[in-house]
């Protein structure tokens, strides 16, 4: 491929990725911008970019990145800019991100040896969770959450007069990102979004035996990396010739569930619990599993895009029915292959 040229007030550095819509760049922000500050991007970003014959899906990211900005859970958006390639003049759509330096999550369980301290399982789920309310609070569905898709971004903490540098796990990949449709449901019954997109290691029941993805699938998603954080493993046990197939046949039909992980707090098996609910109606909330036992340790965490519902409300918009036990429960902590490697 033709060498790509730089952009106004950025310049084009190593690739650092390659996904289904597009190559992901390093770039550095020009000196002569930063010194007049002239540009509204720290020194060194990423570039998402691919031609623009093919960049529908790109500019559609692009999209929903502007109208989700001022969330400090997602990963931010700087704009865009088309550009040329040095040889033939082709013109290639660029999308301006956040540069994450500490990586993916996903890179980060694999090198764990065995799954994350709980105290860190807290705090990246946390995070994860004030972005997917903010998301959902807005309408969309992310559709396609897993560790590849929540980037590292260092951020500084003190503690006792001293100061170092801890990362915060931000969304990523708004590629298969969708509009929720549950109103539109509730108006032409029968109507369904026929097009299934995610990760199959990560896809919800209703996902993959009705096509259904809305909200609730991207809670049911989060606690499979949660599970997978843990135990450095993913959530479904698969035997290592298992096709796609046979894993979306365990997920759609029958009363299976991913195995919760025996070394979590109680609190953390509860939590699970909450995600893994088959029926998508009864699952929790982003914005009720944020006041949960499980996370109200997290004192130092940062509570922007968190809701402020005081009454509970389900995935499906009803009211939540609790009996007296479950009521006293949310009261407290309110308070308080086809082959498996291709799966990801």
């Amino acid at each position: 491929m033709e060498r790509q040229s730089d952009g106004g007030t950025w310049t084009r550095g190593k690739i650092i990725g390659r996904g289904s819509f597009g190559t992901v760049s390093l770039a550095t922000t020009k000196g002569k911008f930063i010194k007049r500050r002239q540009s509204n991007f720290p020194p060194l970003i990423a570039v998402k970019w691919a031609e623009v014959s093919h960049s529908e899906t790109l500019q559609k990211e692009r999209e929903i990145l502007t109208k989700l900005q001022g969330c400090p859970h997602i990963l931010r958006c700087y704009g865009d800019e088309i550009t040329t390639t040095a040889g033939n003049g082709d013109l290639i759509y660029n999308i301006l991100l956040e540069y994450a330096s500490g990586g993916t999550l996903a890179s980060l369980i694999k090198n764990s040896n065995g799954g994350l301290p709980e105290a860190k399982v807290k705090r990246y789920t946390r995070s994860i969770l004030q972005g997917l309310n903010h998301i959902h609070n807005h309408g969309y569905v992310h559709c396609d959450l897993k560790p590849q898709n929540i980037l590292l971004v260092p951020c500084s903490s003190s503690s006792m007069g001293t100061t170092h540098i801890d990362f915060i796990a931000k969304i990523a990949d708004f590629s298969s990102t969708k509009k929720n449709t549950v109103r539109q449901r509730k108006k032409w019954k029968g109507f369904q979004d026929l097009s299934l997109r995610g990760t199959p290691l990560y896809m919800s029941p209703e996902s993959v035996a009705r096509k259904e993805q809305e909200a609730p699938s991207d809670i049911w998603a989060l606690g499979c990396i949660v599970a997978e954080m843990i135990t450095g493993k993913p959530a479904w046990n698969c035997e290592p010739d298992m096709n796609v197939d046979e894993l979306l046949s365990r997920i759609g039909s029958g009363n299976e569930l991913p195995e919760i992980p025996n070394e979590m707090s109680k609190e953390g098996k509860e939590f699970l619990k909450r995600c893994f609910v088959r029926n998508s109606m009864f699952r929790f909330t982003a914005d009720m599993l944020l006041h949960h036992s499980f996370l109200s340790e997290d004192t130092n965490e940062t509570k922007e895009g968190e809701g402020g519902q005081t009454t509970p409300e389900l995935l499906n918009g009803s009211k939540l029915q609790l009996t007296s036990s479950c009521a006293e429960e949310l009261a407290s902590e309110g308070r308080k292959r086809r082959r498996l490697k291709f799966l990801c």
